[in-house]
């Protein structure tokens, strides 16, 4: 995969999510802390993030400005990327929260639309989207996997596949610029 390939495909990834063998969210069901997707997503949040190839090889490093805005319906995410070449990039998500520990969503790019679902500190997110590289369009799907480890901080892992086979993976660390208050 060329570079310029991996750092679209790292663009694509909240990111802020085929199964490729990753987690299985039951077992997440009853970890805490208990995640609230629109509660930890509201505000500002800095994410520091890496892509590597499916062998293993870092192809592209960013940060993310994320700005959530949450207004009892809609979970707007406005993500600014910055690449370590200096390139940038801007994804707008919409997400909607369509029962107690379900979600669905859009994107520039993505086809049809994004489903997730909450159990526990997890969040299981999935997607299929077309990415723009030099090449031409690349159309990849992701399974992001995101889990809150406290008020302030979440880990996201995303696999991504084409055909069916994996390309490569995303490693993202999200931190709030403030800690969350206290539920209720």
């Amino acid at each position: 995969m060329k570079s310029r390939a991996a750092a679209t495909l790292a663009g694509a990834g909240l990111g802020l999510l085929a199964g490729c063998g990753g987690p299985d969210l039951a077992d997440h069901a009853g970890q805490g802390p208990e995640l609230e997707l629109e509660r930890f997503l509201e505000g500002r949040l800095t994410a520091h993030g890496v892509f590597q190839d499916r062998f293993g090889t870092l192809r592209r490093s960013f940060v993310v400005d994320v700005l959530g805005v949450w207004d009892g319906e809609t979970l707007t995410l406005t993500e600014d990327f910055l690449y370590e070449d200096g390139s940038t990039e801007r994804r707008v998500w919409r997400l909607v929260q369509t029962s107690a520990e379900s979600w669905a969503g859009t994107a520039a790019g993505v086809v049809g639309e994004a489903t997730g679902e909450e159990a526990g500190n997890a969040f299981n997110w999935r997607y299929t989207i077309d990415l723009e590289t030099p090449d031409g369009t690349l159309r990849a799907h992701f399974d992001d996997w995101l889990w809150q480890l406290d008020d302030r901080v979440m880990v996201n892992r995303a696999y991504v596949t084409k055909y069916g086979i994996e390309i490569g993976q995303l490693s993202i660390y999200f931190r709030r610029e403030t800690p969350l208050a206290p539920a209720g």
